[in-house]
């Protein structure tokens, strides 16, 4: 007699049962764990406050800067008169030490031409930082020396910037920095 050729599906045991129900409790463990171990990393509330900051240039006259601290650093805000606006725009691209605009606003390409380093050519918002040891540049008070160009001026290594922050003079090798930032009114910023 021949074998039989009966054909059995396997059907699922107790044991199966119990594997699938003891690998979906470990899977749905390890996602209870998971979620406030990944949550506790991001920041609290006073490092989400710190990233942005609101300035009102209201009070800010032509030919005034201040300085206002966000995320541990200075940032120069100038409002500039309109000789110095086209004393800016004139200035040749051949005449920097540094031709790029270091502008966090262009997301694309922080690294353009000059010629885009504001938003509203009455206003200059740049990192007080300079770029050769990061010292904080002079320029922001009333009667300060602003170097050979009119904007500010690194007393430690004799960095001299324009009122555009661009370097002109010394040894500090780039423009200083554009941060991110936004009008939300027509004389209210956010910087971050």
């Amino acid at each position: 007699m021949g074998a039989s050729n009966t054909t059995h599906e396997a059907e699922p045991t107790r044991r199966d049962f119990i594997h699938i129900l003891a690998t979906t409790t470990a899977v749905v463990g390890a996602a209870g764990v998971a979620v406030p171990l990944i949550h506790q990393m991001n920041p609290d509330a006073s490092v989400l406050a710190l990233s942005t900051k609101e300035v009102d240039l209201s009070a800010l006259e032509v030919g005034q800067a201040i300085k206002v601290m966000w995320q541990g650093k200075p940032v120069f805000i100038r409002r500039r008169t309109g000789e110095e606006i086209k004393e800016s725009e004139e200035t040749p691209l051949s005449a920097l030490k540094d031709p790029k605009a270091r502008n966090a606003n262009l997301a694309a390409n922080a690294d353009a031409e000059d010629d885009h380093r504001v938003l509203k050519p009455e206003y200059i918002v740049v990192v007080g930082v300079c770029t050769h040891l990061g010292c904080v540049p002079l320029g922001t008070s009333q009667g300060e020396v602003r170097g050979d160009f009119g904007g500010w001026f690194c007393p430690c290594h004799g960095s001299h910037y324009d009122n555009s922050g661009r370097i002109r003079k010394g040894p500090a090798p780039e423009n200083l920095a554009v941060p991110k930032y936004q009008f939300v009114t027509d004389t209210m910023i956010r910087i971050g």
